[in-house]
């Protein structure tokens, strides 16, 4: 049974089955190549799908590339993994904040064991690992505050402490 599939809105697409059919619409540069390309992902072997989402990335639209780096983060969702062109895909485009890819690196970090990342992933979740708890622990105040008023003993206490009115004596 073959379906059509509305290349012009995205409609259906997420339900894409067939790698070929992506080739084809790849090759007449259909517009929602970046949705389909999450179909992929949901609904083929991460073997045929991989060379499809490499491709995919390197859309001209910023949106369908953005697509279609969540279907990366989904294929990795799913399967546990990525190929090695996939992981090479996500490391051109940049694990930082600021990255299209950034959601699909944070998957991977969380779907995919740590043993199976490449080296330079495993050192990017180190980094992210200790960049949030310092992060974390700015954002608190440091923990001086709080551990103040454990020490003296209240919440007035350490309100005081942090107005600065221990300086006065108030």
């Amino acid at each position: 049974m073959t379906r059509s599939w509305d290349w012009a809105t995205g409609e259906g697409l997420l339900g894409l089955d067939s790698p070929e059919e992506w080739d084809a619409a790849f090759e007449r540069g259909e517009r929602s190549l970046g949705t389909a390309a999450i179909g992929l992902a949901f609904n083929c072997p991460l073997e045929d799908a991989s060379p499809r989402l490499v491709r995919a990335t390197q859309l001209p639209d910023t949106d369908q590339r953005g697509f279609t780096f969540t279907a990366v983060g989904t294929a990795a969702r799913l399967n546990g993994a990525l190929t090695p062109e996939l992981y090479e895909v996500l490391r051109a485009a940049g694990p930082g904040r600021k990255s299209i890819a950034v959601n699909a690196v944070n998957d991977t970090l969380t779907f995919v064991p740590s043993r199976d990342l490449p080296p330079w992933l495993k050192r990017w979740a180190v980094y992210v690992t200790v960049r949030d708890e310092l992060e974390g622990w700015w954002l608190r105040g440091g923990g001086a505050s709080m551990s103040f008023v454990k020490q003296v003993g209240g919440f007035s206490a350490g309100r005081r402490f942090r107005r600065g009115a221990w300086r006065t004596g108030r």
